[in-house]
């Protein structure tokens, strides 16, 4: 059967010749073993051999997790892995002084802990996860990317609502008026490498724009566009529809914020509609809009080797 292609295909290399084809069979075998050896020395640490599960939509956990470990980390690292935040977050909450440790303030990310220790963020007490959760939402346009809103507003918790027991929190954001796909998880360690600059994790969006993009935009944008925070530039810019140039395909890996928007802004143009497509080899594909499901093993698998050097 013909695969049925899209208007996202030209983001995918294609194979060329039969060199391209034999060096990416290569670079596969060898991903493939360094994903197989992770594991194996994963699973000897642990003494506990995963388990495969062939259940859809069940919460994906994991025995590699230090819930009930007495092992020293630092406190950034036991925050995010309590589901509270992302490392990064968790450092800049540490240095606010928001975080006790056995009721004692501490304002150094780095300062040990272990799960003996009584850690209290704004004065609630967190705790290691037990389980590790990945849920993959289709996010609707109206809803905010945090945990919690002083405003009352609409957050990507009330579309999840009780899928899970553990406290889950975005990874990376989407403003208020894109939508599209976004992971939610518990897992700080992974939350950390999919938002870590260091690492070009890849993202596509569709943007429709208030009018056609002309040439000297479309080329302007290749070669970068000047904002007040640095110049910004795409990995991959294509017309999504040929006979509409209003619908724009953009490949990027900036984590800076709103930078698409801001991007189209700076050249006169009024983004109607954004929708993030692709985020670190994850797509909505099956998934209506406001709607959710968790991930399947295999694709917990790849995210845990996703980004630089592993495209």
């Amino acid at each position: 059967m013909k695969k049925k292609s899209t208007q996202f295909d030209k983001f995918i290399k294609r194979k060329n010749n039969a060199a391209i084809k034999e060096q990416f069979k290569q670079e596969k075998r060898k991903w493939k073993k360094e994903r197989e050896d992770f594991f194996e020395k994963k699973r000897n640490e642990s003494g506990v051999r995963s388990q495969e599960s062939g259940v859809r939509n069940v919460p994906i956990t994991s025995n590699q997790r230090p819930a009930t470990s007495n092992q020293l980390m630092p406190l950034n690292k036991f925050i995010a892995h309590a589901g509270v935040c992302g490392r990064r977050e968790a450092a800049e909450i540490v240095k606010r002084g928001l975080v006790k440790v056995n009721g004692e303030s501490v304002t150094e990310p780095g300062h040990k802990v272990s799960s003996k220790d009584e850690v209290r963020v704004n004065g609630k007490k967190v705790f290691l996860a037990k389980n590790l959760v990945y849920i993959l939402l289709n996010k609707p346009k109206d809803y905010i990317t945090t945990t919690d809103d002083p405003q009352g507003r609409k957050t990507v918790l009330d579309i999840i609502g009780r899928a899970t027991n553990e406290r889950v929190y975005p990874v990376g954001r989407l403003d208020r008026n894109t939508a599209g796909v976004l992971l939610l998880t518990n897992d700080g360690e992974l939350a950390q490498k999919l938002t870590h600059p260091s690492n070009e994790v890849k993202k596509v969006y569709h943007v429709t724009l208030n009018k056609p993009l002309e040439k000297k935009d479309f080329d302007q944008i290749l070669k970068g566009v000047p904002l007040e925070d640095g110049l910004a530039g795409v990995d991959v810019l294509a017309y999504a529809d040929s006979k509409d140039k209003t619908q724009i395909g953009v490949e990027i890996h900036s984590g800076r914020n709103r930078i698409v928007r801001r991007i189209f802004e700076q050249l006169g143009y009024d983004v109607k509609n954004l929708d993030r497509v692709i985020f670190a080899g994850l797509t909505k594909k099956n998934i209506e809009r406001g709607k959710w499901r968790f991930l399947k093993e295999k694709e917990v698998r790849d995210l845990k080797f996703f980004g630089k050097g592993h495209r």
